[in-house]
């Protein structure tokens, strides 16, 4: 838990310069909805994004960052079109702009809200040169946390969860030891299936797993939040971010997504932090530690809500849950196995060439056949992610 709480970053008695990895998906433009209402506090230096040029353009134009990224080169002309004679800022293009734009050093902070395994580098880099990340990129801990704490203690940078839930617990934490702490448990919504008929599974649609009841998130982290994989992916987080052990962190169902996030004590104590379910508020915490300011959202009147719902997550329901929780026992490089899988299978799930029940059937037979490793270095755990990609299609290939 220490490295989490580590050299925050420093009090805004000036802009804080913000470097936004991501910043076309849902992540960054809540985000940059936040710096517009933080102005004098918080100021956009980068952003960077895969392909969605027309975003960045917009979003170049509104904020005027010193420099931009965009991954798909094929798209520059169609940019700097866009751009020219608006905007005279630097623009970086290739695969590596989000790694190099995280460690300049004008930049305070890093948010990154990139999605998958292409995060991990940028956080390494961010870290390694001392920056606090704002971390919205969960698969950065699930695939790498040992290497990646290990080097944020050594450079004294902070790792601001943006996560609710991980965002929450580290609100509640702040002051306290280790041995204080009972166990951490974070809270799920359940997902558009958390009543539906067992027997159904099979005819679900892209379409329905991507209807989430209560979170507006991009398509890869809605369809894990449905069959609850995006949550055990948590529990890993977690045990990175506040460095226990993984029986000391539970999962409960809570469908209004009001509670993200509670501490049980050791003295018999439990504290909860609880907001709207608005992704801007843990932002901005994040983007601000350890200052605050008023978001202007809505505040949590529980008298509104009237009932709020718990219970144990169904095994039968939720399998993929199980899994993470197996690789987080597992250890070395098995997380890092279980993520790049499912963002294989996931699109395939998308794209109609799976089942949903098939997601879980088929990390699980990658996970059976994962090499055994004893290392936990980062080459190491971008080895496990190139061959778990090639195993995952190689599933896929007996399944269709």
């Amino acid at each position: 838990m220490e490295h989490s709480k580590t050299n925050p970053a420093q009090s805004l008695t000036r802009p804080r310069q913000i470097a936004i990895l991501g910043s076309t998906g849902s992540i960054g433009c809540s985000a940059l909805d936040v710096v517009s209402r933080l102005p004098g506090k918080l100021s956009v230096f980068a952003l960077t994004a895969n392909s969605n040029v027309d975003t960045l353009a917009e979003q170049t134009l509104a904020f005027r960052p010193q420099v931009i990224a965009l991954a798909d080169a094929s798209q520059e002309s169609a940019l700097r079109s866009r751009l020219a004679g608006r905007w005279n800022g630097e623009i970086r293009f290739g695969a590596d702009g989000s790694e190099r734009i995280a460690s300049l050093p004008e930049v305070d902070l890093v948010l990154n809200g990139l999605v998958g395994a292409a995060g991990l580098r940028p956080s390494w880099n961010a870290l390694s040169a001392g920056k606090p990340v704002a971390l919205a990129n969960k698969e950065s801990l699930v695939i790498a946390g040992a290497c990646l704490t290990r080097e944020a203690r050594r450079t004294g940078a902070a790792i601001l969860p943006v996560d609710s839930e991980h965002n929450g617990l580290f609100q509640l934490l702040q002051g306290s030891q280790p041995s204080q702490i009972g166990r951490l448990v974070l809270t799920a919504s359940g997902g558009p299936f958390r009543q539906r008929d067992l027997t159904t599974f099979a005819a679900i649609t892209p379409r329905e797993a991507l209807a989430h009841p209560t979170w507006k998130m991009g398509p890869r982290i809605t369809v894990d939040s449905a069959t609850l994989l995006n949550k055990g992916f948590e529990v890993m987080e977690a045990r990175w971010l506040f460095d226990l052990a993984p029986e000391q962190i539970a999962v409960w169902i809570h469908p209004q997504s009001i509670i993200h996030g509670l501490v049980e004590w050791v003295d018999g104590s439990t504290t909860a932090q609880l907001s709207v379910p608005d992704m801007r508020i843990p932002i901005q915490h994040a983007l601000c530690h350890p200052e605050r300011f008023d978001t202007g959202l809505p505040r949590c009147d529980l008298t509104a809500h009237g009932t709020l719902e718990f219970g144990a997550p169904d095994p039968r329901r939720y399998p993929c849950l199980g899994l993470a929780q197996r690789t987080l026992v597992e250890g070395t490089t098995a997380p890092a196995v279980l993520n790049a899988a499912d963002e294989v299978l996931v699109a395939s799930f998308l794209s109609g060439e799976i089942t949903f029940p098939q997601i879980a059937e088929c990390l699980e037979r990658v996970l059976d056949g994962r090499p055994a490793s004893s290392r936990d270095d980062l080459e190491a755990v971008l080895e496990a992610d190139a061959w778990a990609r090639q195993a995952a299609r190689a599933v896929l290939a007996r399944c269709r």
